[in-house]
């Protein structure tokens, strides 16, 4: 009924009502009938579904970035009813029709959204602690140096089950041999899941509250396993029990092959990617194929293509099977069997469980006869994966691999090699025709999906890869024809323990593919940072996508305008000229030279997530010296000359509050500091980390936290007892100490940083040293 409805809707819509509902005195009429002509177009193709995903994508948005505390579900969820109650006594008014299905479908998203937070809420640890960790390993994932555990907490030192939280990840260096499925007990640190590094930057408590994981941190010094207080549920052992057959087809391939191949080879099958090195990974990227490596899309089409192919060439080897049997259903049947099963022992994470939704509604749509590749079925997976997981709307997973199937599907026509085929050619214009086809084919569909994506992969990662057409260009092609066939082979090998020469086989075209990589990446610039911009830009250019890709009309030409508008606002973003992360212990200035430079301690995750979003690629070893610094602080001045300083010791207060613009510092600043912005412990505890810009008559401040809204992955933090800065701060030296020369206001030049001291090593070990590698992935 509801396909009615929307396919009704459609034509109607598309008719004389809709021209009458466009303001004519807006719209003149020539623009009128153009738009009318276009929407004519799109109801006849049936091109309006569609965009019920766009309005159900809308409703999570605002969920996502306008509630204040979590709604109550059932007045979303009525809300909807009383607009689809709406719809059989609309039938004659198709303008109202349309509005309601949309607005219905939005609210629906918002309900989907409100009833995931309800289902995954669980305790969030709101402090940092040391204390007995009991639990059940649930993951491990090999690492270069020891391994990375997600255990389902049992105990934690004296927490009670109402304020433990239910999961934590934890890391360690060296440990007896561990296995899913152990329950350990072990002393570990743990500290809330770190938030955004930067407003607008990447938000891993977020994430990490979505898969239920409450604290991270590491495990410290001796490792027990023993038997678990109770019986372990069923569901409980079988994913252990899979991790662990995933740990152990790991292994078997990296003994196959030896080094960075074995690594990236049995990434590609178990999604296990801890043993692949920060430089083999900074080499993909380079060459734009790191996409490779994370399970997604690609994967699971050329896993369900290997699958559907070769069932199919067999059962056509029979002419009696071929003749009397289905055998493209039963290939697409069988190859949905086998890309769910490869979804699942390659970890059935969250992009992969979108990339395993959006195949298995294509191969189901051979099932019934209908086309594969079609924008309804992408609407539809859409639909799928954000009723099941509506976060992922906010992350660079859903939004690339979406946009570049969309693009793809828009731009069939023009790359599918059809323009090169004629009728009657001979063998050899076959021949050129097919030659022609694939390297077109190749080119056009590299580039559409980069086009597509760039918006994305720029607003997360703020890196555009120059060559990443040429490298998708010769790398695809082996890890069609040769590696992911080869993964299929040796996983059906693998039960006989005949897999060793499969994986061999393998490892020799992914030593291919990374030479082809290390080449790229020597030619230089094969890696660009540029500056972050904003989500006005990303919304301007995710909308023209939409328009670009949804129509099949000339409507497409409504793109324009907002892509115009969200280059223009991404080429020229407003910079910060100073970060502060949410401890207060770092900084990131900048100095006259215009680049920036780290005060104190920040660690180097941190400080390098702010020098990319200045589109600075230089490491966090680099970005220091220039700043004036001692064992109590440290000061730079601005451009403009007001001086910031950063402080860590109390006795610099009376100093520094007369005599700076901008203090920071992680204690408690006295009352009456006359600086002209404070951000101290109590600030940061409200407003997470910073970002400030400047302004003629004082700053900008941009927060991470918004004081007062509540969302269920930032619980309020733990008060900490006061420091001693939150006493009077002494005019003299305390007794039995010397009184530091700290002077750095008193005739104070501009800083050269090439003769004034460097800050302390900004690249100690912080809390951020927890923070996931895919996070820049």
């Amino acid at each position: 009924m509801a396909r009615d409805i929307v396919r009704s809707t459609g034509r109607a819509v598309a008719g004389p009502a809709l021209g009458r509902f466009i303001a004519p005195a807006v719209l003149g009429p020539a623009l009128r009938g153009w738009v009318v002509g276009g929407l004519v177009i799109e109801a006849e193709q049936r091109r309006l579904f569609p965009w019920l995903a766009v309005a159900f994508g809308a409703g999570i948005l605002v969920f996502f970035t306008a509630t204040d505390g979590m709604p109550a579900l059932w007045a979303p969820l009525a809300a909807a009813a009383a607009c689809a109650a709406t719809l059989p006594f609309l039938g004659g008014r198709p303008v109202a029709l349309a509005i309601a299905l949309g607005l219905a479908a939005a609210l629906l998203g918002f309900s989907a959204s409100a009833l995931r937070v309800s289902r995954v809420a669980a305790p969030v640890l709101t402090r940092t602690m040391i204390a007995p960790l009991e639990g059940l390993i649930e993951s491990l994932e090999e690492r270069e140096e020891g391994a990375r555990l997600v255990v389902r907490v049992a105990s934690l030192g004296t927490m009670s089950a109402a304020e433990r939280p239910v999961r934590v990840r934890v890391s360690f260096k060296k440990a007896p041999p561990l296995r899913p499925g152990d329950f350990i007990a072990a002393t570990a640190r743990l500290l809330p899941p770190p938030e955004a590094a930067r407003p607008g930057g990447y938000d891993f408590a977020r994430d990490a509250y979505f898969r239920g994981i409450g604290a991270v941190g590491s495990l410290l010094r001796k490792i027990a396993v023993k038997p678990p207080p109770e019986p372990v549920p069923w569901s409980l052992r079988l994913a252990a029990a899979v991790d662990d057959a995933r740990n152990a087809l790991t292994r078997r391939i990296t003994d196959a092959n030896r080094g960075q191949a074995g690594a990236v080879a049995a990434a590609l099958v178990t999604g296990k990617r801890g043993l692949i090195a920060p430089a083999t990974n900074d080499t993909l990227r380079a060459a734009g194929i790191y996409h490779v490596v994370s399970i997604s899309v690609l994967h699971m089409v050329l896993a369900a293509g290997v699958v559907f192919w070769l069932v199919r060439a067999g059962l056509a080897l029979v002419p009696f099977l071929a003749l009397a049997w289905p055998i493209k259903k039963i290939a697409a049947a069988l190859a949905m069997v086998g890309v769910t099963a490869y979804c699942v022992f390659s970890g059935w994470d969250i992009a992969a469980e979108r990339s395993l939704v959006m195949t298995l509604i294509m191969l189901g749509a051979i099932l019934v006869d209908r086309p594969a590749l079609s924008m309804r079925n992408l609407a539809l997976a859409a639909l799928i994966a954000l009723a099941h997981e509506p976060e992922g709307l906010l992350g660079p997973s859903f939004q690339m691999s979406f946009g570049a199937v969309a693009g793809l599907i828009a731009c069939a026509r023009l790359i599918d090699g059809r323009l090169f085929r004629r009728d009657g050619a001979g063998r050899i214009g076959r021949l050129i025709a097919l030659g022609l086809t694939t390297v077109v084919g190749t080119l056009g569909t590299t580039l559409v999906a980069q086009v597509a994506t760039a918006p994305f992969a720029t607003y997360h990662f703020q890196t555009v890869q120059p060559f990443g057409l040429i490298g998708n260009a010769l790398t695809l092609p082996l890890v069609s024809l040769a590696v992911m066939p080869a993964a299929v082979l040796g996983i059906v090998a693998y039960p006989f323990a005949l897999d060793q020469p499969v994986w061999w086989l393998m490892g020799l075209a992914v030593r291919g593919m990374l030479t082809i990589s290390e080449w790229i990446e020597g030619l230089g610039r094969a890696n660009v940072v540029v500056p972050a911009f904003g989500t006005g830009a990303l919304g301007c250019l995710a909308a023209a996508l939409l328009l670009a890709t949804l129509p099949v009309s000339r409507l497409r030409w409504l793109a324009l305008p907002p892509a115009l508008l969200g280059l223009g606002l991404a080429t020229a973003p407003a910079r910060f000229e100073i970060y502060v992360d949410r401890q207060g212990s770092g900084a990131a200035v900048r100095r006259i030279d215009g680049s920036l430079v780290a005060l104190g301690k920040p660690s180097n995750f941190v400080l390098e997530q702010w020098l990319k979003a200045d589109g600075d690629g230089r490491t966090g070893a680099q970005a220091t010296g220039g700043a004036t610094c001692d064992r109590i602080g440290c000061v730079l001045r601005l451009a403009d000359g007001r001086a910031v300083a950063l402080l860590k010791d109390r006795r610099g207060f009376a100093q520094d509050c007369a005599n700076a613009a901008v203090l920071i510092t992680p204690l408690s600043a006295p009352p009456g500091c006359a600086a002209a912005l404070v951000i101290d412990r109590a600030y940061l505890a409200a407003h997470g980390a910073v970002a400030i810009r400047l302004q003629p008559d004082g700053f900008t401040v941009s927060r991470t936290r918004e004081p007062g809204r509540t969302l269920p992955w930032r619980p309020a933090q733990a008060r900490v007892p006061a420091k001693p800065a939150d006493q009077p701060v002494p005019e003299s030296p305390l007794p039995g100490e010397i009184k530091p020369k700290y002077v750095p206001f008193q005739g104070m030049a501009p800083p050269n940083p090439r003769t004034e001291p460097a800050p302390d090593d900004p690249a100690a070990d912080g809390p951020d040293a927890e923070m996931p590698a895919e996070t820049l992935q």
